[in-house]
């Protein structure tokens, strides 16, 4: 577990590295004055709150020095996207990835998948990100998930699970890939929802390995042994499910209902109803 947690923490730190503060001086070096102005200006806005007033005149001032500042986009779509204005977060952000395709496509694929439930548009940027780069393709922006992973459960949603499963366990056989905190637990939702029970249980397994703080991991397992018809597994797993939740020990996101999350009542409506 301290492991993975540890990577975790990486990962995290990899993804911050990847949209934090730029480096104006390469502008400098470059003799471009308008642009490191504009980069400048940008930094003024990341030292106020994000989405003031103060904040996005700062964005504004930027891009309007320097048109081709993707940064710039990119941060001032952030708010927007937080606050449900997909509108006006998709119009920045397509400016942001048209100018710089291989910083941002990944962002924005993520996002597609995320907050729009925009499954083939998700799909169709992680796939763009990866012909365009020779090096791995990388994260959420959270940190939760490879790229790849993402994608298989964009694939999952449009009613192609084995193809899901596919890429998931590709994505496990990559070199220096370790599983995130959550792969194992869609792989083994995945399994179950295509009737490789056994192959369920033990990609659940796998996960409780992992990561073992999610009600929804025994949830999940305990529907795998009723199609097994072994019911001591079935009661003790569900047990442990409602445990686990009543103790808060469940999926949660800040912003979006994460993909197999449970909630009280269906473990407790698989109690009163499902055997």
């Amino acid at each position: 577990m301290t492991k993975n947690i540890g990577l975790y923490i990486i990962f995290i730190f990899f993804v911050v590295n990847c949209v934090g503060q730029p480096n104006c001086n390469i502008y400098k070096w470059e003799g471009d004055t308008l642009c490191y102005n504009a980069c400048l200006e940008a930094i003024k806005a990341i030292e106020f709150e994000q989405g003031s007033k103060e904040s996005q005149i700062h964005f504004d001032k930027a891009i309007e020095l320097c048109p081709t500042f993707a940064y710039a986009y990119f941060e001032k779509a952030v708010p927007y996207l937080k606050r449900g204005n997909f509108v006006t977060w998709k119009k920045l952000i397509d400016k942001a990835v048209e100018l710089s395709p291989a910083e941002y496509l990944g962002y924005r694929g993520w996002c597609r998948y995320q907050f729009l439930r925009d499954y083939e548009g998700a799909i169709k940027d992680i796939e763009k990100l990866d012909s365009l780069v020779n090096y791995d393709i990388g994260y959420s922006i959270n940190g939760d998930y490879h790229l790849n992973i993402a994608k298989a459960l964009c694939y999952k949603v449009l009613g192609q699970k084995k193809r899901a499963i596919e890429i998931i366990e590709q994505q496990f056989s990559s070199d220096n890939y370790s599983p995130s905190l959550y792969d194992y637990l869609h792989l083994g939702v995945l399994k179950l929802e295509t009737d490789d029970y056994n192959g369920a249980i033990t990609a659940l397994k796998k996960e409780i390995e992992i990561n073992d703080y999610l009600a929804e991991t025994y949830y999940y397992l305990a529907l795998a042994y009723k199609k097994l018809s072994e019911k001591v597994e079935y009661d003790k797993n569900l047990l442990k499910a409602k445990e686990y939740y009543t103790n808060g020990k469940k999926r949660t996101d800040p912003y979006t209902e994460p993909m197999d999350k449970i909630y009280l009542t269906d473990i407790e409506d698989e109690m009163k109803n499902g055997w």
